[in-house]
């Protein structure tokens, strides 16, 4: 049995029936991450003892016949701006180089009560700013699928951590896509919640009233689980929400689920979208009739208004949020003159830089009302076609990103392109609803996702139909 091949689910049943131990998983996930990951670079960096001292004590635990959370001894990865206490949290950025956090992460903290193995800290695009994962101040990341193409962006090292199997699941960001879209070039399962289920207290924070946790996952069974052990209230995070999710997270209503119908919004099957992304998407929709599901064509009239909206409104929450980053607090460098200018200039890389840049102008005099304030107000239209789309149909489905992988270096002198890979997931961060993107091969051999998306604190909903989905292919 390769231990790294197993989902979640396999794992946990494999260890309660004592096919293996939790010590000797995670020993055969460090092997594969030394023999792999040089090539790959998911990860930034390893907690070999943490994790080994961890499988260890579950062992223990299973020894005694004591019963075991979920997720006891699974082996995850963690996108490198989550905080846990002890390791560095670079964020992918120089600035940020040898700060040791002080504490937990919220979710951090609800998985260490479940006793899950951390195999290390991924690497991701600085700050969390690409869809590609160039960005990152610690070199690229590779696609496991070709290591000339990119993982996508910004929770690229999470998702190549799963897709390369070298972890079992891995928690990601997503801002604006960032763990849909990496997800779906990767051939993994990418999941996005409802704004305000999961607590972002000890995540270095982008862009507030967008960032969400992302879970990276092999099945949408496995992000069900990983995501019912990390959601609920947070005193520490004002936007969190006291939301309790059901038994049918976990085990849904395969009857009830075959009801609900699917929308298939025109303005997301546009020209442009590449003819291997097209054809997944036939082809995910095809299989889903098949399975017995109505769709219905809808309209999202304001969605080609999204990324205008969200280059305006990120940048303004960035430049605010990256204002306590001067270079001299945290991992302050001594060497540097004892001024501003000097640190930031050197620790930030060119697209946090240019998203500050771009931030700092959109909210200031004379121009706040004509860019920020505007764009808030275009943002309401995106949420209420969101509304108005939920009163004839239960969930919608979209591709997930416009293009397979693509090669690294091919798009990096051009940020347009690389901001237009986001344009289908956007809308999603802006509405603040729940979605899931699910892989689907493409005719060039490269996995392509088709996103499923929810109403608010429904992701029982897609997680359902994700599953069913899945549970046809095998």
């Amino acid at each position: 049995m390769n231990l790294s091949d197993l989902t979640l689910r396999s794992f946990h049943d494999g260890l309660r029936g004592k096919k293996f131990s939790a010590l000797e998983a995670v020993q055969e996930h460090f092997k594969a991450i030394r023999a792999k990951d040089p090539g790959i670079h998911a990860y930034l960096t390893l907690l070999e003892e943490d994790a080994t001292g961890i499988a260890g004590q579950v062992d223990e635990s299973l020894a005694k016949g004591d019963q075991l959370a979920p997720l006891a001894g699974a082996p995850l990865a963690i996108k490198d701006n989550f905080l846990i206490k002890g390791h560095q949290a670079t964020a992918g950025s120089k600035i940020l180089e040898g700060y040791t956090a002080s504490y937990d992460a919220h979710v951090i903290e609800k998985l260490k009560s479940e006793r899950a193995v951390f195999l290390g800290k991924t690497n991701l695009d600085e700050f969390a700013m690409g869809t590609s994962t160039e960005n990152s101040a610690f070199g690229p990341t590779k696609n496991p699928h070709d290591l000339e193409r990119v993982p996508g962006g910004s929770s690229g090292g999470s998702a190549a951590a799963v897709a390369g199997n070298l972890a079992l699941a891995a928690l990601g960001t997503d801002t604006g896509g960032s763990g849909r879209q990496p997800a779906a070039l990767c051939g993994v399962v990418g999941f996005k919640p409802t704004y305000g289920a999961v607590s972002r207290s000890g995540i270095i924070a982008l862009g507030s009233s967008l960032d969400q946790v992302g879970i990276l996952a092999k099945t949408t069974e496995d992000v069900a689980m990983l995501f019912r052990a990390i959601a609920g209230h947070d005193p520490m995070d004002a936007t969190s929400v006291a939301v309790r999710y059901d038994k049918d997270l976990i085990e849904p209503d395969i009857k009830s689920m075959r009801g609900l119908t699917i929308g298939v919004p025109k303005e997301y099957f546009i020209d442009g979208i590449a003819p291997d992304v097209r054809e997944g998407m036939d082809t995910a929709m095809r299989q889903l009739k098949d399975l017995g599901f109505k769709f219905k064509e809808i309209s999202l009239p304001h969605t080609k208004y999204a990324i205008s909206v969200y280059y305006v409104i990120l940048p303004a929450e960035a430049s605010a949020t990256l204002a306590r980053f001067d270079g001299i607090r945290y991992a302050g460098r001594p060497e540097l003159p004892n001024n501003f200018t000097a640190p930031r200039g050197a620790g930030f890389g060119p697209e946090p830089t240019r998203r500050i840049i771009l931030g700092t102008f959109v909210l200031s005099a004379g121009y706040y009302d004509a860019y920020y304030k505007k764009a808030q107000e275009v943002r309401t239209l995106v949420k209420d076609d969101f509304v108005q789309a939920f009163k004839e149909v239960d969930v919608i489905f979209a591709p997930t990103a416009p293009s397979s992988a693509f090669k690294i270096g091919e798009k990096s002198d051009d940020p347009l392109k690389l901001y237009l890979e986001d344009a289908f997931t956007i809308p999603v961060n802006l509405a603040g609803i729940p979605a899931v993107s699910i892989p689907v091969r493409g005719r060039t051999g490269l996995p392509v996702g088709f996103q499923l998306i929810g109403r608010h604190f429904r992701e029982a909903d897609i997680l359902g139909i994700g599953r069913i989905y899945e549970e046809a292919q095998k």
